[in-house]
């Protein structure tokens, strides 16, 4: 499709590629031939693909099918013998069907930026197919579920697995108390879904919505962010004290510590043992709002609007939940949450903002920048400088490790203790790091890693923009923003100050790294085989 005519060539040539070698050159893009090539292109692709589109995930946000839009393809102008593929169903997090794919390896690209490469093109000629070495499905190899494939496939060949059955079902089932809490990053991206600008903060309409969908309790995840802070900040000051492991890495990440599980185990014990925000919410669901609500933990079901197509990986991961019960029970992406309120028929531009429901209601901005790279970290050093000064700060703005740079190192002098911290996002810029730290290169005492580029904002489950969009507009740093600019607004911008967060440790957990705060809090991880 990027076909162009150059005067002088003997043919057109893919602009992709052709090389701009002397000054003059002239170029064409929508000459009467481009289109009529193009057109056959998009026919050619079209007679060795899946046309189910009324049922496809991708209809209406198809690259493919707008394209065939505008051209005005005859969908069957080329009919012959087509290439038939079992859908690969072997992972938690995604679908990959191949009858759905055109062989565009944007794919491939991505997993490759991951430093994963687990996916890459097998066969030749009419045989080609997107699949992992040995045909092997996605679930024997070496895939750490970031689902950054998803967010740049064209077409429905690589989707989220959709959960939005299981809560619709939940929801009608009077026996189950369904409480469901949101991710930091949600509220800067929701509103894509439905045509709003890049990067407004949708909140109100979000929790509108949510409670318009039935139910019953809707928490702030920024709660289960203050929480990790109190937790892992606490471990961080033990660590430098008591001559624990170092640098000590964030795990708030599920696909940066199945990456690390995979091909560092050797750095494993750098890991932070605090669970994510995710699961630590749920844990409070199931065992300190369920005790104050008077419910069995076994009657609620708690549903997560995540980011992060791993998050569905990470429900179901040992070492998690307690008492044979999951943490989280159901994980959804932002896309899924907008694809229930579509469903439901709610017209979600049009709704009145509406508050979280009390008790885990209140997120600090610290909380809220957790969805940004460099956002852990931030709101961990705003806790961690308050504790070891025992003074309130007033200079909490940690400006050095903010932005989209794929690495960014500091150096801050805390009470004495002078902290170097390096924040990576993206596994390519995270492999730098970790190689330094495995080779004592690195004088690091704290590092933040998120899997994918630009952190949370950026994941696996955010809503899709077609590629002319990821290619010219920054959608990390415009999304990012709305964070920052909520953080700013908060009344609370560190996680201790939260009054939320000071009661359930007055009132249940005790204090940070109390015994009871390791039970439910914290985790472990195991290392898992390098696949082919």
């Amino acid at each position: 499709m990027c076909l162009c005519e150059v005067k002088g060539a003997r043919s057109l040539v893919a602009a992709c590629v052709y090389p701009i070698d002397r000054e003059g050159t002239e170029i064409f893009t929508n000459t009467p031939q481009i289109q009529k090539y193009r057109k056959m292109n998009l026919e050619l692709l079209l007679s060795n693909h899946d046309k189910k589109c009324l049922s496809c995930p991708r209809s209406n946000n198809c690259e493919l099918q707008q394209l065939c839009l505008e051209y005005g393809v005859d969908e069957k102008k080329f009919e012959g013998e087509e290439t038939k593929y079992e859908e690969d169903h072997s992972t938690l997090h995604l679908v990959r069907n191949n009858n759905k794919c055109i062989l565009c390896r944007r794919c491939v690209a991505a997993c490759k930026q991951q430093f994963v490469s687990v996916i890459g093109a097998n066969n030749r000629g009419f045989d080609t197919q997107i699949s992992c070495a040995f045909d092997r499905d996605l679930g024997d190899v070496s895939c750490v579920s970031c689902g950054q494939c998803t967010v740049v496939c064209p077409t429905g060949a690589l989707v989220e697995r959709d959960d939005t059955d299981k809560v619709f079902a939940a929801l009608a089932d009077p026996a189950k108390h369904v409480v469901v809490h949101t991710a930091p990053s949600i509220r800067a991206t929701l509103g894509e879904c439905f045509d709003m600008p890049i990067g407004t903060n949708v909140t109100g309409k979000m929790v509108a919505a949510l409670k318009m969908l039935g139910f019953d309790k809707v928490f702030d995840t920024n709660f289960g962010a203050d929480l990790t802070i109190m937790e892992e900040g606490t471990e961080f000051i033990q660590r430098v004290q008591n001559g624990g492991v170092l640098p000590m890495i964030t795990s708030c990440s599920p696909g940066w510590v199945k990456f690390c599980e995979h091909y560092y185990p050797d750095l494993i014990p750098h890991l932070s043992t605090c669970k994510s925000p995710q699961q630590m919410q749920g844990a409070m669901i199931k065992s300190y709002y369920a005790q104050k609500a008077g419910i069995d933990p076994k009657d609620i079901v708690v549903v997560s609007v995540m980011p992060c197509v791993a998050k569905k990986f990470e429900i179901k991961r040992d070492d998690q939940g307690r008492d044979g019960m999951q943490d989280n029970d159901i994980s959804i992406t932002t896309r899924e949450l907008a694809k229930m309120i579509k469903r439901a028929g709610i017209q979600f531009t049009s709704l009145e903002d509406e508050q979280f429901d009390p008790i885990m209601a209140i997120g600090s901005g610290a909380g809220t920048i957790f969805g940004a790279t460099g956002g852990v970290m931030e709101a961990a050093l705003r806790t961690v400088a308050d504790k070891l000064t025992g003074e309130d700060l007033k200079q909490i703005d940690y400006n050095e490790v903010r932005g989209t740079d794929g690495i960014k190192e500091a150096t801050y002098d805390v009470a004495g203790l002078t902290v170097k911290v390096a924040v990576a996002s993206g596994l390519k810029n995270a492999a730098v790091i970790l190689d330094k730290i495995r080779a004592g290169e690195a004088d690091y005492q704290f590092v933040e890693i998120m899997c994918c580029p630009g952190g949370c904002v950026n994941g696996g489950g955010q809503p899709i923009q077609p590629g002319h969009v990821r290619n010219f507009v920054d959608l990390k740093a415009l999304r990012a923003k709305a964070l920052y600019e909520d953080d700013k607004n908060l009344p609370y911008r560190k996680s201790h100050d939260n009054p939320e967060i000071k009661a359930i440790y007055e009132e249940y957990l005790g204090e940070p790294g109390s015994h009871l705060a390791h039970e439910l809090l914290h985790t472990s991880y195991v290392e898992r085989a390098k696949g082919i």
